[in-house]
């Protein structure tokens, strides 16, 4: 089993329940919640969003390898994330269809409480394709408004919208579970919807941070959110109209979202250099580390060198995963006995 989930999904699950927590359609220049003047929405747990993604990668495991559409995979991973909600005090119902000569599934679940003339909705597509378990496309945004859904429920939080979260069937033969629910909601349901946001494919490798350029205050909702963390967006395009928001942008429903990329390369390796002079009598007593701003560790020095001085040097640090923007730091260990010494100068080079 290999699971890679960039650190960033923790960041993208919390600006769901961000936005779902106080999207009103107020001012876009504070964090929602606050111009709403709502309590702060909950925090998404990491560790909790990658265990769900260890339990999809484990049903899939467990069924032939894939959780798609007309498979035993898919189906028991509906019942997994339904089993949770339910135990959470949700809502949910099973809304079935037919497509490809097999039955599809997409799981509704309904938060208590809340304007029922004001829904605001966040979904995810569930299911996989054939050739393999789509932890990214599109595990990631499964687990991450599954968590979402149960920071909800543990904070008992109380929006003044009713929340509503959606797990698509059969998105990848063509948006087929969440036009299924869009063309079956009488008009008058329908139009009790005042915002969608999809998330599909938030845990890409070499991430990129897109938001979808659809609905204005959506849009200024999560660019506000990210530039509040140092955290430069982009427009998505690589997937505009190809998941499962596009069937509520027809039905005229405002519409937003988060993606990290998927089969176009965002950015090539980036080689970050690090320029290190350290003063010190045995430099084969130290250990330096480059930590980033999200805590990851880049090993640059590791007690070699035995009894020569200093180290006066520039390394190469494959920063492709992280962002410039934050705190950077030089960490300097002396596992010696008796040598001392100090940092002179550091300098980081981003191309």
């Amino acid at each position: 089993m290999n699971i890679s989930v960039p650190r960033r999904v923790t960041a993208v699950a919390a600006l769901a329940a961000l936005a779902l927590g106080g999207l009103t359609g107020t001012s876009a220049t504070a964090r929602p919640a606050e111009a709403a003047g709502a309590a702060a929405a909950p925090d998404i747990s990491l560790t909790a969003v990658k265990q769900h993604l260890t339990d999809l990668q484990s049903i899939a495991t467990a069924n032939g390898g894939n959780r798609a559409h007309g498979r035993a995979g898919y189906k028991a991973s509906i019942d997994f994330v339904k089993a949770k909600l339910d135990a959470a005090g949700y809502t949910t119902s099973l809304q079935t269809f037919t497509t490809s000569g097999a039955t599809g599934y997409n799981l509704i679940a309904d938060w208590p409480g809340g304007d029922p003339n004001q829904v605001l909705m966040a979904g995810s597509h569930l299911d996989s394709v054939s050739s393999g378990p789509g932890i990214n496309d599109n595990g990631s945004g499964s687990a991450a408004i599954l968590e979402t859904a149960l920071a909800v429920s543990r904070a008992g939080y109380q929006p003044s919208k009713h929340l509503r979260f959606a797990w698509w069937g059969a998105e990848e033969l063509g948006l087929v579970g969440s036009k299924y629910y869009v063309n079956n909601l009488p008009a008058t349901e329908r139009s009790k919807i005042k915002g969608y946001l999809n998330f599909d494919m938030i845990g890409s490798p070499n991430p990129g941070y897109f938001v979808y350029d659809d609905d204005p205050t959506i849009e200024q909702t999560f660019k506000n959110y990210f530039a509040g963390l140092g955290v430069p967006t982009e427009i998505e395009t690589e997937g505009d109209g190809r998941s499962d928001h596009a069937p509520f942008k027809s039905a005229g429903v405002p519409v937003g979202g988060l993606f990290t990329g998927a089969s176009r390369v965002k950015t090539s390796a980036r080689n970050l250099s690090v320029g290190v002079d350290i003063v010190h009598t045995y430099k084969g007593d130290l250990v330096v580390d480059l930590v980033a701003p999200d805590g990851s560790v880049y090993n640059l020095h590791n007690q070699t060198g035995g009894s020569a001085d200093n180290i006066v040097q520039t390394y190469t640090v494959n920063a492709s995963s992280e962002v410039a923007n934050g705190a950077w730091k030089l960490r300097v260990q002396d596992r010696g006995p008796a040598d001392v010494g100090y940092i002179n100068a550091v300098k980081l080079t981003f191309p």
